[in-house]
């Protein structure tokens, strides 16, 4: 076996570890830390399949913003040594069956795609990524583009929604608003 595979394999069991781990820990600043790591493995793949620049989309969008994001929310509802609440068997069972289903839709997609080594090798240049980015036409990554701006959107609204106190926590705080704390 090469090296490289056997570094695959580590770098894969690294990143499911760390995955698993944020995924059953029971403190939400310990789940947002496995999380972290996690995300960085992934970086590190991209490193290793010598895609520098999206490894660098990875670090930049998720572990710089994303989990920071969440991180800070923790620290703003000053939950970060409570335990997270225990899930019922219904939500357990409804996870299970989440998970089962994208594996085998995953599965189904892998065997369906008859994939195939690449004939040629990908451009790195900056420059023609950039242009592929804001490209409308065929090859053009605008979509994704914009998909990626909204899910930084979306993480800074659920971080908001986060730091902000329920009312019903704290009775002396009723008819405040989050701001006025």
């Amino acid at each position: 076996m090469e090296i490289s595979t056997i570094f695959f394999y580590l770098l894969a069991a690294f990143i499911l570890t760390m995955a698993v781990m944020a995924v059953t820990a029971q403190k939400i600043f310990r789940a947002a830390i496995w999380l972290l790591f996690a995300l960085i493995g992934i970086a590190a793949l991209y490193f290793w399949m010598q895609m520098e620049f999206i490894a660098a989309v990875q670090i930049v969008v998720y572990v710089g913003g994303v989990v920071v994001l969440i991180i800070f929310s923790i620290f703003l509802t000053h939950q970060s040594a409570s335990s997270m609440p225990k899930a019922g068997n219904g939500r357990k069972i409804a996870a299970l069956l989440a998970c089962f289903s994208g594996l085998g839709l995953a599965a189904f997609t892998l065997l369906q795609a008859n994939l195939k080594p690449a004939e040629r090798v990908l451009e790195q240049d900056v420059v023609q990524i950039g242009k592929q980015l804001l490209h409308t036409g065929n090859g053009g990554f605008i979509l994704p583009f914009e998909v990626v701006s909204l899910l930084l959107l979306a993480a800074m609204i659920g971080g908001i929604v986060i730091a902000i106190k329920d009312d019903k926590t704290n009775p002396s705080k009723a008819g405040t608003t989050g701001a006025e704390l």
